[in-house]
């Protein structure tokens, strides 16, 4: 008789199915309370919760599965142990088991940092990382409330060090008033800063390197300037200046609109009152949906999982077709790498 011994971790092997995790929490000197306010989020004991990190494949702050049989585990062992069916084949033909987003919301209670981020070329020579192309989605806004991208007219880098040395950075920035449901792109080397009063969403490469080039002369609990990097962002700096810094989209209801499309993702917003069906076959790629508005259930093989404000969830490679059904209406992000 042949005896046949079944590799165990195979058997062992869950399927897998939509994800969740336990959110990151960061204490920021800028940060508030809408985090928990206006997403339901408890962040604990912190005094001021200026980032919920949703889904973070950043390897000091990996996220871990909320939900199901593989709650527990981090976004690397699930990456490693999935491959291809959790990121696609060839998402992970390109970025292996790194998983390559970082989804943050963002509260500024008061203005960050006026930074920029480097390119990939920039921060592979100088930190072995990802650059940071990122784009917001602005979830809620205080009224008057700005933000800072980008340059409000031509410069080079002599001008503004120049300016930078003498205190007038914020002279030749371009400043946009914001309002909920605005977006912006802000590709890797774009100057930029979230403004008080903002609460939004963050879609964002693996990476979390950033030049703070100007500060506001805070100080923080320990009566300490937080660290500048202006020589160090002037190579990361694009000095370009842009007609038009805001994504422009039309503003309509029970259709896929389209807010960004660069090589390190596509985000859609989807902003429905009646049931939707998405097919992925397609994309060949891991499916984030981020919730801003309502509440509803997603419908995947022969079954379902809830959502509302608030909530990330995962959808892995391997489905091809799912059915978004709104109990209250929903407005949605949903991320993908094309």
């Amino acid at each position: 008789m042949n005896h046949f011994v079944l590799n165990s971790t195979i058997l062992s092997k869950p399927a897998l199915y939509p994800l969740t995790f336990h959110p990151v929490y960061k204490d920021k000197i800028w940060g508030g309370h809408k985090i928990r306010n206006k997403l339901g989020k408890d962040f604990g004991e912190l005094s001021n919760c200026g980032e919920s990190w949703e889904i973070s494949g950043v390897e000091t702050d990996l996220s871990i599965v909320k939900n199901g049989p593989l709650s527990g585990k981090s976004i690397q062992e699930i990456t490693d142990r999935y491959k291809s069916e959790l990121i696609g084949r060839k998402v992970y033909r390109r970025f292996g088991s790194k998983f390559p987003l970082l989804i943050k919301f963002i509260d500024a209670n008061d203005d960050l940092s006026i930074q920029v981020h480097p390119d990939d070329k920039l921060a592979r020579e100088r930190h072995n990382s990802a650059g940071k192309t990122e784009m917001w989605y602005i979830f809620q806004a205080d009224e008057e409330s700005k933000l800072i991208t980008g340059f409000n007219q031509k410069i080079d880098k002599k001008i503004f060090l120049e300016k930078a040395r003498h205190g007038e950075t914020l002279s030749v920035l371009n400043q946009e008033d914001v309002h909920e449901d605005d977006a912006f792109f802000l590709p890797a080397g774009r100057i930029h800063t979230i403004g008080k009063g903002l609460l939004l969403a963050e879609i964002q490469q693996a990476s979390d390197i950033t030049y703070r080039i100007h500060d506001f002369d805070r100080i923080d609990d320990k009566g300490n300037k937080r660290e500048l990097h202006l020589e160090q962002s002037l190579d990361a700096i694009d000095f370009g200046f842009y007609d038009e810094y805001k994504t422009v989209y039309p503003r309509t209801k029970n259709e896929v609109v389209n807010l960004a499309q660069c090589q390190y993702f596509t985000t859609n917003k989807l902003h429905f009152d009646q049931p939707i069906r998405r097919n992925y076959r397609t994309i060949d790629s891991f499916v984030i949906f981020i919730c801003m508005e309502g509440e509803g259930s997603l419908y995947y093989a022969e079954s379902q999982i809830h959502f509302q404000i608030g909530d990330t969830m995962l959808l892995p490679a391997i489905f091809n077709e799912i059915e978004l059904r709104p109990s209250d209406g929903f407005k949605m992000l949903e991320c993908y790498i094309q």
